[in-house]
């Protein structure tokens, strides 16, 4: 997996949040934007997987966090892991959504709806499982976070679950 293709508008836009935007190795802050918080190629959070095109991994504008649907990848490699495995496919997805949260100043327990995609029915049990092993452990509080699960193809054939999550602060 790679980075997102560079062409004129991206590198122009890109050239444009460099300037206009103060930035760490995390996250990005556009005055701009009015203070959005942006998690994307201008301030990539190395602890998920880069974006595969041109969209950020996630985004905060004011309180309200947005996570871009993660997968099963290592963040390092951009490699998709666990072929065949959608237990360990949660788990690796979670950690990857729990890092670009994190990343936006949030926690964990600021997440209040995760969507989950799967493409197959038959998976469900076992990622329910996996699912609900991680959402226990990292939260703190006593609410957990709503979800929703749906049923459908993803872009690549090795991934077997996707997840995107919105938290607020």
């Amino acid at each position: 997996m790679r980075g997102p293709r560079q062409t004129p508008f991206l590198g122009a836009l890109r050239e444009k949040v460099l300037s206009e935007c103060n930035h760490t190795d995390e996250v990005a802050v556009c005055p701009s934007s009015g203070g959005q918080t942006a998690t994307g190629d201008a301030g990539r959070v190395t602890d998920a997987p880069a974006p595969a095109h041109t969209f950020s991994q996630g985004v905060r504008k004011g309180n309200f966090v947005q996570v871009s649907g993660q997968g099963p990848v290592d963040p390092e490699t951009n490699e998709y892991l666990y072929p065949g495995d959608v237990a360990a496919q949660t788990t690796r997805t979670l950690t990857n959504v729990k890092s670009i949260v994190e990343a936006s100043g949030a926690t964990f327990d600021d997440v209040v709806t995760l969507r989950v995609y799967l493409t197959k029915r038959e998976d469900f049990a076992i990622m329910n499982d996996a699912y609900g092993a991680f959402v226990l452990e990292h939260t703190r509080g006593d609410v957990l976070p709503s979800r929703t699960t749906v049923f459908t193809g993803l872009p690549r054939e090795e991934m077997l679950v996707e997840i995107d999550a919105v938290a607020i602060l």
